[in-house]
């Protein structure tokens, strides 16, 4: 699988899966277009989303109650 070109801060091996959204954090100007000092217009909303360990990774044996939370911009979001 080809990653895309740019400055990216969502982890790719996300790309496709299912989260929840569990708590919506706030607005911040967004990182992929300030990496390249074009920050100005909107801010974006951030979002804290868990995912479940067993559904990022195939092979893993941990815990069902495991998961991984993280910080995404909403631009890297899609509804289920």
């Amino acid at each position: 699988m080809r990653y895309p070109i740019g400055h990216y801060r969502t982890p790719f091996y996300l790309r496709g899966k299912q989260g929840l959204v569990v708590r919506v954090v706030d607005q911040h100007v967004n990182p992929e277009e300030e990496a390249f000092g074009r920050n100005a217009g909107s801010p974006l909303w951030v979002y804290q989303v868990r995912f479940s360990q067993r559904d990022l990774w195939p092979d893993y044996t941990g815990a069902s109650e495991d998961h991984l939370q993280l910080e995404i911009f909403e631009n890297w979001l899609e509804k289920a």
